[in-house]
């Protein structure tokens, strides 16, 4: 028995009036996804719990069964996971985002999509000015960052501290979003200290990317610290591997033991290599019994703003990535599949929301419960309603029916 796990970041929306009232999932071309929500069982679940920020590592945590009452740790400690930094006890690991800060203002969560060259020579450069013993910053991928504060005394503040996502807040005032809490102090005089180093930088140095908007603030955020989690094996029985261009999806992969893979073009970006990406999983499957493929394109798409791109992300994903997996399985009635977003991200207002998300599983033992189609309103029609995301890959790989 084969499983598939396919995570659309960000697909589900709201009803937009530019759409004549319909989400971008609506008006999306995805016959593959629809032609399962017709032969399996289309529902809604939360996968962001009551009191929970609606975020991925969250939500990606909750496709994965695991609940994130128990497991959730910060975005930090599982970006730190797949970089290969060690944390140890007492250190508190934290997302750093290389932003683009004018005045008072936070224009842009991803400094123009900056390079990772461009974006490694910046973070080094704040390393080299601000780290120490205590403090230590270490780069990651295009504006996706990192920092840890090793200093056990403090740690228990760091974690309290509140700390925004900068996607929450563009266009808003930087002043009015900066840490606050226990902690405040050391981490807004970190977040000062680099903007000025970066600023003489910019002086200093000839960009690589001359983007529109520089990398000239980090923004911490999403801070924790490690959480011993059970291997994927031990709770499910079963090997698997993951699929993603994004250090926190690729984090939940190695603290949970399951296969990381790697492939040319996975950008995390519009351009991503889904081709690539289907090609890995169907290999994967050859000599392993789960795969978990994320796609990031259609939350950047939301995040921006960018409407025709979260449209054409969510029709890439469907002809590029789940086509092309369901085709190779055409003939086999031994698999499973999942399709989900982790949560919706409103195009409209450029973030994330804790709303329940449409899903659909297909394959052996699952009957169809009269959906034809794959959407936020088909799914909501269907009347199907999970409480708890988490229950769901437990029953998809242990449910003899459905």
């Amino acid at each position: 028995m084969k499983y598939l796990v396919l995570v659309c970041d960000g697909m589900g929306d709201y009803p937009i009036a530019q759409l004549h009232g319909k989400t971008p999932l609506e008006v999306a071309k995805t016959p593959a996804m629809d032609a399962l929500a017709a032969g399996g069982r289309v529902g809604l679940a939360r996968t962001i719990p009551a009191g929970f920020t609606p975020a991925s590592d969250v939500g990606n945590l909750a496709i994965l069964g695991y609940d994130p009452h128990r497991y959730y740790c910060g975005r930090g400690p599982l970006e730190a996971a797949n970089m290969g930094v060690e944390l140890r006890p007492g250190d508190v690991a934290f997302r750093c985002n290389l932003v683009t800060g004018d005045g008072d203002t936070l224009v842009d969560y991803s400094a123009g999509h900056i390079g990772s060259a461009e974006a490694e020579t910046l973070i080094k450069a704040v390393d080299a000015a601000l780290g120490n013993d205590r403090v230590r910053f270490y780069p990651g991928i295009q504006y996706r960052h990192l920092m840890v504060v090793r200093d056990p005394a403090l740690a228990d503040d760091l974690v309290k501290t509140q700390c925004f996502p900068p996607h929450d807040i563009m266009g808003w005032k930087i002043s009015e979003h900066r840490p606050h809490g226990p902690a405040a102090a050391l981490l807004n005089d970190l977040m000062d200290r680099a903007r000025a180093v970066l600023l003489q930088h910019e002086v200093n140095h000839v960009r690589i990317d001359l983007k529109e908007n520089p990398g000239n603030l980090i923004w911490l955020w999403g801070q924790g610290q490690r959480l011993a989690m059970p291997t994927f094996h031990d709770r499910f029985g079963v090997t698997g591997a993951i699929i993603s261009a994004v250090d926190l999806i690729k984090g939940i992969g190695r603290l949970t033991a399951l296969e990381v893979l790697s492939g040319s073009g996975w950008t995390g970006y519009y351009d991503t290599n889904y081709v690539g990406k289907a090609d890995a999983a169907l290999k994967a499957l050859k000599e392993r019994d789960f795969v978990f493929v994320h796609v990031e394109a259609a939350d950047e798409a939301g995040h921006n703003g960018h409407l025709r791109e979260k449209v054409a992300a969510i029709e890439n994903f469907d002809k590029l990535i789940v086509a092309p997996l369901v085709e190779a399985f055409a003939r086999s009635k031994q698999y499973r599949i999942l399709v989900i977003p982790d949560h919706l991200t409103s195009v409209e207002k450029r973030t994330h929301v804790p709303d329940p998300v449409p899903f659909l599983v297909y394959g052996r033992g699952i009957e169809p419960n009269g959906v034809t189609t794959y959407s936020e309103s088909s799914a909501k029609a269907g009347g199907w309603f999970v409480e708890s995301a988490h229950d769901l890959l437990p029953k998809l790989l242990t449910a003899d029916t459905w």
